[in-house]
């Protein structure tokens, strides 16, 4: 009798779920139940992908004087300019110019009527005032060398398509589709990537410039506490990876010295913004294996992204960038503090990446300014490739570093300003390359100068750090 009941109850309660589900759609005017084999929709989208480098043509910039002169040497009579129809409809800017010769307006031809285009009666230079600057530089296709064509224009870059159905690329790429492929490609060809596409980036960003430093919050000469005691507070929040909150702590019950948590962050910061200069600017002695990855950071409650590049075999933090963005810009400016610290840029020059695509595309951005360089990427967990089984080591030690910065920074739970997170992180580097031993270096520090080296024990050693920073600092002002 007690099993029958039961079972009676499910069903009423199946019953009066029904008719809740079929009130909720009349309120709600549409269906809340959910369907019996109801799974998740797998729609496959496309990764991006980065294709190898255009053919760039930087055309010739030519005088039109001087083949106006030529002209006239040649046929014994001036060029005339071009000769207007009284009633022409169509008119010449008078401030138009041509984007080769520079001729003037008096010499340009409506081309075609008033759809736009020109054409210089003097170099014979076809263009539109939509186009004319780009008219300084052609990109083509490096597979069919054709003139690729702007469809986008973002914020910071614009792509270029090759149109060219006669593309080998383009070709290709239709060859490779399976059966279902080509019929999915029929009604959704946004799907598939067939096509050569080039981006060119607006930046304003100067490659190998550097920036000035900001000045410090707290100035170091006026400080309360001795020398020392700074090199204590450095020593147990940068190298032991307490919180402020805790150094603050231990200053007071093992040393006797009251100081406040942020007394400690102020101080943190002004020596960072000091010693920044000497870490980014030291003559560094390199190897020719560098690799780079991003870990993340908590910056005012959001996920920040930290940019690290470093010499594997010399074990030396290269660059440090902190940005909001995991995006070709932020890989841009971490690539360009390495190239900073580089006397000459060799020409077998590598880096060895993950599989994210802003490296190549940031590859493709310092080529457009003429540095050249390969890059690398290592792709997932497993060895699938020859590249990744080859290049697996460097990114197993850029892994580790992240693993070490990690351990230091976790128990600062995060960061309430960005000049918190920078300070931290200059911070981190300068004590990675200067002041900790390696076991992978015969426990030496990547970077030995022997001014520190003397030192009895690491407070020592971070106040002659600062000290070889500040003389640093009066050697660039005064020179």
């Amino acid at each position: 009798m007690f099993p029958q009941f039961i079972t009676y109850l499910l069903e009423y309660i199946k019953y009066q779920e029904k008719i809740i589900f079929a009130l909720l759609g009349i309120i709600l005017g549409k269906s809340v139940a959910k369907a019996q084999f109801d799974e998740p929709v797998h729609k496959p989208y496309r990764k991006m992908e980065v294709d190898d480098m255009p053919i760039i043509e930087t055309l010739e910039k030519l005088d039109y004087k001087e083949l106006l002169s030529n002209y006239q040497l040649k046929h014994g009579k001036e060029l005339k300019p071009v000769v207007r129809r009284k009633n022409s409809v169509v008119q010449v800017p008078t401030n138009l110019t041509c984007p080769k010769c520079s001729a003037p307006s008096s010499y340009l031809y409506a081309n075609n009527g008033d759809k736009g285009q020109y054409q210089c009666k003097v170099c014979g230079c076809l263009f539109n005032q939509k186009n004319r600057f780009l008219k300084e530089a052609v990109f083509k296709c490096p597979h069919c060398q054709k003139t690729l064509e702007k469809i986008k224009e973002r914020k910071d870059f614009y792509v270029f398509k090759c149109k060219n159905n006669d593309c080998s690329f383009y070709q290709r790429k239709i060859n490779q589709m399976s059966k279902d492929e080509k019929e999915r490609f029929k009604k959704d060809p946004q799907a598939f990537k067939v096509r050569y596409i080039f981006r060119e980036f607006n930046f304003d960003f100067k490659p190998l410039s550097k920036e000035t430093p900001e000045k410090p919050k707290v100035d170091l000469s006026r400080i309360y506490v001795s020398p020392h005691t700074l090199g204590l507070i450095l020593t147990y929040h940068v190298n032991y990876g307490l919180s402020a909150r805790k150094t603050a702590a231990l200053m007071y019950d093992v040393h006797q010295v009251k100081i406040s948590h942020q007394t400690i962050l102020n101080y943190m910061n002004s020596v960072a913004l000091i010693t920044k200069p000497f870490v980014d600017n030291y003559p560094y002695q390199l190897s020719n294996s560098f690799c780079g990855d991003e870990t993340y950071i908590r910056v005012k409650g959001r996920w920040h992204y930290l940019f690290f590049f470093f010499d594997a075999v010399k074990k030396i933090i290269l660059s440090y960038p902190v940005s909001p963005n995991r995006d070709t810009l932020s890989a841009i400016k971490a690539l360009d503090q390495v190239f900073q610290k580089l006397k000459v840029i060799p020409e077998d020059l590598m880096f060895v990446v993950d599989g994210n695509p802003i490296y190549i595309l940031a590859q493709h951005y310092f080529a457009q300014h003429g540095i050249h360089f390969d890059i690398h990427k290592v792709i997932g967990l497993t060895n699938d490739d020859p590249v990744s089984t080859e290049y697996r080591p460097l990114k197993q030690i850029i892994e580790r570093l992240n693993r070490s910065f990690k351990g230091n920074y976790r128990a600062t739970t995060g960061f309430g300003s960005q000049e918190g997170s920078v300070s931290f992180v200059t911070l981190f580097v300068a004590y990675f390359n200067f002041l900790r031993p390696h076991t992978s270096l015969e426990n030496k520090v990547p970077v030995i100068i022997p001014e520190l080296e003397k030192m009895p024990n690491m407070p020592e050693r971070w106040t002659k750090l600062i000290d070889l920073s500040q003389q640093f600092l009066v050697e660039q002002q005064s020179a």
